[in-house]
């Protein structure tokens, strides 16, 4: 079975994992720091979020709370900001820089950004690939079926795809947000460098999936035969 074949677990399962738990520890440290240092404006990340997007013009998003730890995102079907509840409420610079970085996607959205289209345009195909194409990598992998294999791997390079493209799309977004906090006053050049070490952290985690996401890939590539020669 697919599952336990040590190339896997060797090449794929574990740097996965490894990569994996150092983003997450990364961005829990970092956030955890941010959490207990206060802005100085004293703003919650819903008020510094607000006086972004009125900064920029922008009076379409809405902002609404979201349950969950650190599952803040921007809606642009919907035009909407979900933060939660240790951002929306915080006053913290943890608070102020995810609040910030997810307003910068808002006005990605608004300019007409154009990776974030793209990556908006990818997703459907990503989702399909993430799920059919991996499930029909495993299962010909299972049975020895080397074309099957092939055919969920092709089908998983869109998931690949994506990750590639989220990656400026998010790098982006951290740079806007650091921009507008320190030009509209809302931090200063000293928070700023705090709100940077917590962004960078977050950044990792996109890195991490874009890592794991290009190892399986090639895993599946070469048990197909499409990369090097099947074993």
């Amino acid at each position: 079975m697919w599952f336990f074949d040590p190339m896997y677990m060797l090449y794929v399962a574990l740097p996965g994992l490894l990569i994996g738990l150092y983003a997450q520890m990364k961005v829990k440290s970092a956030f955890a720091r941010g959490s207990r240092i206060p802005a100085r404006r004293g703003w919650t990340g819903a008020q510094i979020a607000q006086a972004i997007l009125d900064a920029n013009g922008i009076r379409n998003v809405s902002i609404e709370p979201i349950r969950g730890h650190l599952s803040d995102h921007y809606d642009p079907r919907a035009k909407v900001l979900r933060l939660s509840p240790d951002v929306y409420s915080g006053r913290s610079l943890a608070a102020a820089g995810v609040a910030a970085h997810e307003v910068g996607h808002a006005i990605q959205d608004a300019r007409g950004y154009a990776p974030l289209g793209l990556r908006n345009a990818v997703v459907p195909v990503a989702n399909i690939g993430s799920s059919f194409g991996m499930m029909l990598a495993m299962i010909g992998l299972a049975m020895g079926l080397t074309n099957m294999v092939g055919i969920g791997a092709l089908l998983f390079a869109a998931v690949v795809v994506f990750q590639i493209i989220n990656l400026p799309v998010e790098f982006n977004a951290s740079r806007r947000a650091r921009d507008t906090l320190v030009m509209n006053g809302l931090v200063t050049e000293q928070e700023d460098r705090e709100v940077a070490r917590v962004l960078n952290a977050a950044a990792m985690t996109y890195v991490a999936a874009t890592i794991t996401s290009i190892l399986t890939l090639l895993y599946f590539l070469m048990r197909s035969g499409l990369l090097g020669r099947s074993r």
